[in-house]
Order: structure tokens, then C-alpha cells, then sequence
């Protein structure tokens, strides 16, 4: 299991927002991969428009996941239609060398 930071955009109404997150978290779940943390970032604009929308609600889940599965939860994301944009980024370990 690798650790990842996963920044999720949302449309901003609520039932959107919460439909969208409980989707993503779900399928988390059905790939093995686990939320450590969850960060809400809240309300911002967006650089430019995605899918009509010009502004998003920000949440950041710090996760641990096979990397062999991160390709498969890149696919089934693009199904979560309530879901704008999202963006892995590998999480280093701060060890020294």
C-alpha cells in the first residue's frame, strides 16, 4: 500500500456535493484503498470552466491504496458524474536516506 493525496472538485449544491463524495468514497472502498484523512478545502474559483461550472468545492482525502489499482479507480472516477476533477499525488516518505 502506497499513500496518496487525491484533491476532489464538486459542483457546489449540496445534494450534488454529498452524492459525489459518498460515490468516490465508495468506490475507494471497492478497490481496497482506505481514507486516512478527509480535508475540506472549501468554496473556490475555478481557473476556468469545467462541465459549466466556474466554481467547485475542494476536498482533499489522504489515502493508502495498491498502486496496481490506481489505474482502475482513474476509470471508474470518470464515471462519478458528480465528480469535476481529481488529481493523485504520491505521498513520499520523509525518511532519510
Amino acid at each position: 500500500m502506497r499513500k496518496y493525496e487525491l484533491m476532489t472538485i464538486y459542483p457546489l449544491e449540496d445534494d450534488k456535493y454529498k452524492a459525489g463524495l459518498e460515490t468516490l468514497k465508495a468506490d475507494l472502498a471497492k478497490f481496497g484503498a482506505e481514507v486516512e484523512k478527509e480535508e475540506p478545502y472549501g468554496d473556490r474559483d475555478l481557473t476556468y470552466e469545467v462541465k459549466k461550472q466556474k466554481r467547485g468545492r475542494f476536498v482533499l482525502l489522504n489515502i493508502k491504496a495498491n498502486p496496481a489499482k490506481i489505474a482502475d479507480l482513474d476509470a471508474q472516477f470518470k464515471f462519478n458524474t458528480n465528480l469535476l476533477k481529481y488529481l493523485f499525488v504520491v505521498v513520499e516518505d520523509k525518511k532519510a536516506n
